[in-house]
């Protein structure tokens, strides 16, 4: 990086830790060539790749500015997220405040004795209307933190410090400042580093091996990986999950010590090969509305389902295609996300469109009644996905597949147009790949509730989805219990189901059924509600006496044949040549 390019930044950030067990990240911003009267600094209401309005101001303390000579300068904080500074033409600014930092997620930032991870919309203001200016980032690690990990450019001319190109960059790229267990490796020409807090029972021979597999897997769909280098940063807990994707890094929560089960690492090589795919699907190929972005309020896509779904299909497809699990597990991991889609009421209620549209209020706020109104754009996405791949591998005569259309909207949308797709461009687009027409798929699956014909699909490679539950006679209540303060609990209540309505309600304390007193029991994994239910026939009427809010009551209904699905996938006998290389094709075989 030039020395005269440096020069010209205006904007400059210094971050120490003076009280790391308290939590708090000190935060100093200067800003040189400022010819206004008053400048205003905002900082962001949400992150990118999490779609809900977090409101990070609410962690700012201590918020001062100054002139250049150390004066303290009047500002009056004019919104929720915005601090005017009078400057008195003092051409730089100097602004302090602190950041409260105590949210465990992959998404908010966290400071304690023992590191600091740092989620950038949370921490760093921005200059209103300067999201393009450049600016460095000098760390001041705590005197017993020692490494510094981000996916930042470093500067060479300066200790611990960074640039960001604009503030779009700067807010995609996370940092881990500690004693993290830091090991790299390379594959498809990219320098990967592999952050490690939190310990755990991993082998790092093992992740080198089974992370390169999938990132060359990647690789092969686009032709070309985006990066030069890419920085995992990976916080172990007890009982840890969930990632989120950037620009050339990402930040991914695990068990610490699950590594050493066929299970776990697999989990774990399954949320990689999600974050990683991200690359090209979000953070390059993308939705009009993701980007550029608007950092004050909600940036509204009904493509979401391409966005999150897509990639948790590849998630699978590609730890299957490096050879990190089976076709015959991947069947029964796909058979079982089926399963959990067509057993959740709330698939025959929200459209996919309408989930996506929705998350800001829907997907990070689940209630009670969730699963009874709305589907995740995450896993049902992944079965449009699915049944589009399947559907263009058969139209095409296994020439073409959605990795063809991908390939395709990358090439056009981000290589050519480097810009967002919009709804109808990526639906033309599929159509161009596959030579047909998806209107029905579009209609039915995207933006209406209609279940999905999978046996069509399947069909096409010779596969067939079987329900072994459809002859079962089990019993069904439709409430879900827990035990809580020695008191069995409904957390949940099924649409349409016999507790629905009979009118039992989430927070009912469950006492007794036809008069027998219901006690919690030593296994938690069959309540007593359960115990009884499974005795029962469906037809039986049973009467359940429960409180609430603190009044007995009791309730008579009709138990039914539990609707629930129980799927799997198998092969079909007497395979034509035309399944054969469509199951070829699709499987990778």
């Amino acid at each position: 990086m030039s020395s005269s390019l440096l020069a010209q930044n205006k904007i400059a950030f210094e971050l120490s830790f003076t009280e790391p067990q308290a939590h708090y990240a000190e935060v100093q911003m200067n800003i040189s060539g400022v010819k206004s009267a008053h400048i205003d600094l905002k900082m962001p209401v949400w992150t990118p790749g999490s779609y809900l309005i977090r409101e990070f101001s609410k962690n700012v303390e201590g918020f001062k500015a100054f002139d250049q000579g150390g004066k303290e300068l009047p500002f009056e904080k004019i919104s929720k997220n915005t601090w005017r500074i009078s400057t008195a033409n003092s051409g730089k600014v100097k602004v302090s405040y602190r950041i409260y930092s105590f949210e465990i997620s992959v998404r908010t930032s966290f400071v304690d004795e023992s590191h600091a991870f740092l989620s950038p919309t949370g921490i760093f203001m921005y200059p209103d209307g300067q999201l393009n200016e450049a600016s460095e980032i000098t760390i001041n690690p705590h005197e017993t933190w020692s490494k510094i990990s981000t996916g930042l450019e470093k500067v060479s001319s300066k200790p611990n410090t960074f640039y960001a190109p604009n503030f779009d960059v700067l807010y995609d790229s996370p940092f881990e400042v500690g004693n993290q267990d830091i090991f790299e490796f390379v594959a498809e020409g990219v320098q990967h580093e592999v952050a490690m807090y939190g310990g755990g029972n991993y082998d790092k021979e093992i992740l080198k091996r089974d992370m390169s597999k999938i990132v060359i897997e990647q690789t092969k769909t686009f032709g070309i990986n985006p990066n030069k280098r890419y920085v995992f940063i990976v916080h172990n807990f007890n009982s840890g999950g969930g990632g989120l994707e950037h620009l050339n890094s990402t930040v991914l929560g695990a068990s610490r010590n699950s590594y050493n089960t066929e299970a776990g690492l697999l989990r774990f090589l399954g949320l990689v090969s999600h974050e990683y795919f991200h690359l090209w699907n979000v953070k390059r190929l993308r939705p009009i509305a993701l980007g550029p972005f608007n950092y004050e309020q909600e940036n509204y896509s009904r493509n979401l389902w391409i966005a999150e779904g897509f990639t948790a299909y590849y998630q699978d497809i590609y730890t299957k295609r490096a050879g990190l699990q089976s076709p015959e597990r991947y069947l029964m991991t796909l058979a079982a996300s089926i399963s959990s889609v067509e057993n959740q009421p709330g698939n025959r209620v929200e459209a996919l469109s309408d989930a996506s549209f929705d998350a800001w209020i829907k997907q990070y706020r689940p209630n009670e009644n969730s699963a009874n109104s709305t589907i995740s754009y995450y896993s049902k996405g992944a079965l449009l996905a699915l049944i589009i791949d399947l559907e263009i591998i058969h139209s095409t005569q296994s020439k073409a597949g959605l990795d063809e259309l991908m390939k395709a909207m990358y090439d056009e949308y981000y290589t050519k147009k480097d810009r967002g797709f919009t709804d109808a461009e990526f639906k033309s687009m599929l159509e161009k790949v596959a030579g047909k027409s998806f209107d029905d798929v579009y209609r039915d699956y995207v933006n209406g509730v209609k279940t999905i014909d999978y046996n069509k699909y399947f069909g096409y490679a010779g596969f067939t989805l079987i329900d072994d539950a459809a002859k079962g006679n089990d019993a069904y209540l439709g409430a879900v219990t827990a035990l809580k303060d020695g008191k069995i609990i409904v957390t949940n209540v099924s649409r349409q189901s016999p507790a629905w309505k009979s009118g039992l309600n989430v927070n009912d304390e469950i006492i007794a059924i036809d008069g027998s007193r219901i006690n919690n029991v030593s296994d938690p994994r069959l309540s007593e509600v359960e115990k009884f239910i499974s005795s029962k026939k469906p037809g039986e009427k049973i009467e359940i006496s429960f409180s609430r809010d603190g009044i007995f009551r009791k309730t008579e209904l009709t138990l039914v044949r539990n609707p629930n699905h129980r799927f799997r996938i198998a092969s079909v006998p007497n395979l034509t040549q035309e399944q054969l290389a469509v199951r070829k094709r699709w499987l990778k075989l």
